[in-house]
């Protein structure tokens, strides 16, 4: 066993406990499910299929966004979502490397 549990994060390792934070709600992991390949969704479309109002809707998403998971862009009133899939393999991969290493 290491002996160093005061060493401080790497800096690859920094954004990985925002990723499992904005991952850790069920309903936030659904809402990513609903993405298919390059798609983008806006709020009204995630509300119309959830069982969450569309505030709600809305909180989850700007914890997505604030967690890097999820990109946005407003087009008109519109606000678009899609995910964030090279900084997700980027974070999820140092995961991997880490549990790969350690076998």
């Amino acid at each position: 066993m290491k002996n160093d549990y005061t060493r401080t994060l790497p800096d690859t390792w920094k954004p990985m406990s925002r990723v499992f934070t904005a991952l850790g709600d069920e309903h936030r992991q659904r809402m990513l499910l609903l993405f298919e390949k390059g798609e983008r969704l806006n709020v009204g479309q995630i509300a119309e299929v959830s069982t969450l109002s569309r505030s709600t809707v809305s909180h989850h998403l700007k914890i997505l966004r604030e967690a890097e998971i999820l990109c946005s862009e407003k087009i008109g009133k519109e606000v678009w979502y899609w995910i964030n899939c090279p900084y997700l393999e980027e974070v999820m991969g140092n995961v991997v490397e880490y549990v790969r290493a350690i076998r």
